[in-house]
């Protein structure tokens, strides 16, 4: 990873309007993973929608982070069950353009 591409959490912090614990309970239920840069916690850009998602469902809806658990670990398991469907129907669809 380049550094251009991890963003400090305290700025997050101060963007989000979050305590650092929020984060800190996030790492420790595996729903982010950060680094240590020159003794700055920083997340990878890449994670910052998912990020989004989990600020919103802990805000919004109230969600402890077992809640935001188990919702990511089903929308998981949604695009899973997606991605199966398609490739089921495209294999039929071949079988029925014999």
């Amino acid at each position: 990873m380049k550094d251009t591409k991890l963003i400090p959490i305290p700025s997050l912090c101060t963007h989000y309007q979050i305590e650092m614990s929020f984060f800190d309970s996030l790492s420790e239920y595996g729903l982010i993973e950060y680094v240590s840069v020159e003794k700055t916690y920083c997340i990878h850009q890449d994670q910052i929608a998912d990020i989004e998602k989990m600020i919103r469902l802990h805000q919004d809806l109230h969600l402890n982070f077992e809640g935001i658990d188990t919702v990511f670990n089903l929308l998981e398991k949604i695009d899973y069950l997606q991605s199966e469907l398609r490739t089921t129907q495209n294999r039929l669809r071949r079988f029925e353009e014999e």
